[in-house]
């Protein structure tokens, strides 16, 4: 993993993560984000030149501020030309994000007059999909505008925050309660989030349902069925399949009348976020088995 020294603006590389103590940025991308590549090789000068520097600096200070001597920025903190190490970090991120000591979320579109419980549901982080899993996994996280001014801890605004987003507070206040609710409810956290790349739909949503599988960029929109074959096979909870088609747009492609077990993305379970959560002792959790033929399962309809 490496991390920003948040004295020398320098990337460090370090093999046991949980050894060191870190800030974490939260945010949306712009166009001009500085690559791994590009802030080992360029000079200050030119740095300082690039308007998304100011984001690593911030967060660099914000950090040294909490008495941390180190921060993450996803942007120039992967090397994304290495397929391996691209890899190991989408599935590593969710549990770098719950093991930094602090989020740091800057929310660019905030204007500093407007108020938190009014400018924050409008904000472009509540439509990203990487944002989910940096809201969750936090034990703590604090919220800035788009001039850096504090606004709050996420315990603090947890009133605020799970309203916007529909994620229970309990969630919200420890992402192990997590594993409670339905796999569709979880799903509906998602529903309305957009990613620039369509893998992404399913790469985000790894931490959410602790999964590990090899990222295949160019997969396209198999990505997401290979993330519910994976489900599959750890749970027993049938809300995976409690999605609902979307309509055909107009003057699309019409749908076929019958079509797989599998939800096509995220957007299919947006009606699900009423479901409850579920017990232990569930007696709808019936052992199912996806085979090369289909699903095997055995149930009361």
């Amino acid at each position: 993993m490496w991390l920003i020294n948040t004295k020398s603006l320098t990337l460090e590389f370090v093999t046991e993560p949980l050894e060191h103590s870190y800030a974490v940025l939260s945010h949306t991308w712009e166009e001009d984000e500085i690559s791994f590549q590009e802030f080992q090789n360029l000079s200050p000068e030119e740095l300082w030149n690039r308007k998304s520097f100011n984001k690593i600096q911030q967060t660099c200070r914000l950090a040294a501020e909490y008495g941390l001597q180190h921060a993450w920025v996803d942007t120039c903190c992967i090397d994304k030309s290495s397929s391996a190490e691209l890899s190991e970090a989408i599935n590593s991120m969710f549990k770098w994000y719950m093991n930094s000591a602090i989020c740091i979320v800057f929310l660019s579109d905030l204007k500093p007059k407007s108020s938190f419980k009014r400018g924050f549901p409008l904000c472009r982080w509540l439509k990203r999909g990487w944002p989910l899993q940096e809201l969750i996994a936090p034990r703590k996280a604090a919220f800035y505008d788009a001039h850096w001014k504090f606004r709050g801890y996420k315990s603090e605004l947890i009133t605020i925050l799970s309203a916007a987003t529909r994620i229970d507070k309990a969630v919200l206040e420890d992402s192990q309660a997590m594993h409670n609710v339905p796999v569709a409810k979880r799903m509906s956290w998602a529903s309305s989030r957009q990613t620039t790349r369509i893998e992404d739909e399913a790469y985000f949503l790894l931490g959410i349902f602790d999964i590990n599988m090899p990222m295949i960029y160019g997969e396209g929109s198999k990505a997401f069925r290979r993330l519910q074959e994976e489900i599959a096979k750890s749970t027993n909870d049938l809300s995976l399949f409690a999605w609902t088609a979307e309509l055909p747009k107009t003057g699309g492609r019409s749908e076929p009348k019958y079509r797989g077990i599998f939800a096509k993305s995220p957007r299919e379970f947006a009606s699900a976020h009423g479901l409850r959560s579920r017990s232990n002792n569930s007696s709808f959790d019936k052992e199912f088995t996806i085979t090369n033929k289909g699903l095997r399962i055995k149930i009361i309809l």
